[in-house]
């Protein structure tokens, strides 16, 4: 099986973090979403995952190698095609056209999710959908009595199902679903300006493939400040046993770590309460602080915060009294010093 990733956008609502490292490369609970991604899908595959393809934008030499990596840790191999214009869902995968044999699970980088559905390999396709309290502000499906989809309704604006696609879809026959796309491209047929991927899902249902809905548990958005911080404390919950200690070379002083909380490699902390619901990446250093459901990247330094529902940045300096924050990499904050 292959896992297909595209992950060109910038995540604009997510700046400043995004403006120095693309959104799916964030670590949530000291580990990159996109890596968080593909395992779980691993996961829920059940099978060894052959390829893992990503589709960036022009992120530059660092993101592509660090992409490869998480290929390689799933005993993968790792592949990396280019999306240069924002032309959609469609276009985006027909960039991976290379890799798109045989079954495929692709998944688009900005959610997480939990499940412990199997996958249906005998389908033609699953798609992976979430229970929401307000569908209109989706796309969703609706199912028949053998649990089938009958139909693909993009964000409804009255009531017709509440299952919306988390976009996140397996097909067992990727060569169908390029036939579908390649001849929306090449009819230039778009919607909303874009090559959209539901297009290709409703032109191979009238051909009679057959998709069932997966079921998840849990849909977590990483699409700004908030949402990313209510997601790393989700995470955190969900890994408890394993995200209740630090790591060995973690100095802990004087302070009260209150689970779950992930405290990564060189961390120095120092007469601070930290958690629950923090995640400090590496050699970060943290001083005279209180923190609770907050994400702090690498090599910054905070002192005298009182934070929560805040995220900072890699390399990042913060001294002072504000109680929620969201700062970007590089930036520094100090209300200790008035000169």
């Amino acid at each position: 099986m292959k896992i297909i990733v595209p992950m060109a956008g910038r995540g604009s609502r997510l700046r400043p973090h995004t403006l120095t490292v693309p959104k799916p490369l964030i670590p949530i609970a000291g580990k990159p979403i996109v890596q968080r991604l593909v395992e779980d899908i691993a996961k829920v595959a059940g099978e060894e995952i052959e390829e893992v393809a990503f589709i960036i934008g022009d992120f530059g030499d660092e993101v592509e190698k660090s992409l490869l990596q998480i290929a390689e840790r799933l005993g993968a191999k790792g592949s990396i095609y280019h999306q240069l214009e924002p032309l959609g869902t469609a276009h985006a995968i027909k960039c991976a056209e290379e890799s798109m044999q045989g079954n495929v699970v692709v998944a688009f980088a900005d959610t997480l999710f939990r499940a412990d559905f199997v996958l249906d390999k005998e389908s033609d396709g699953v798609i992976w959908v979430k229970s929401v309290e307000d569908p209109s502000a989706f796309g969703v499906v609706k199912l028949d009595e053998k649990g089938f989809i009958t139909d693909f309704i993009e964000k409804p604006e009255t009531f017709v199902s509440d299952l919306a696609i988390i976009g996140i879809y397996y097909f067992n026959s990727a060569e169908k679903l390029m036939d579908e796309i390649n001849y929306i491209i090449s009819n230039d047929i778009k919607n909303g300006g874009e090559y959209q991927l539901t297009l290709a899902l409703e032109n191979l249902k009238a051909k009679g493939a057959k998709f069932s809905s997966g079921q998840v548990n849990d849909w977590m958005d990483c699409g700004n400040k908030n949402a990313t911080v209510e997601t790393n404390c989700k995470i955190l919950a969900y890994e408890t046993e394993e995200m209740s200690h630090f790591a060995s070379t973690a100095v802990v002083e004087n302070s009260l770590i209150i689970p779950p909380c992930f405290i990564g490699e060189n961390v120095k902390i120092m007469n601070s309460k930290i958690g629950p619901g923090v995640s400090v990446g590496n050699n970060t250093v943290i001083i005279n602080s209180n923190i609770e459901n907050s994400l702090i990247q690498e090599n910054t330094k905070i002192n005298h915060g009182n934070l929560s529902n805040s995220m900072i940045g890699n390399s990042a300096q913060y001294f002072g009294v504000a109680r929620e924050i969201s700062l970007g990499d590089y930036s520094v904050l100090d209300f200790l010093n008035k000169d």
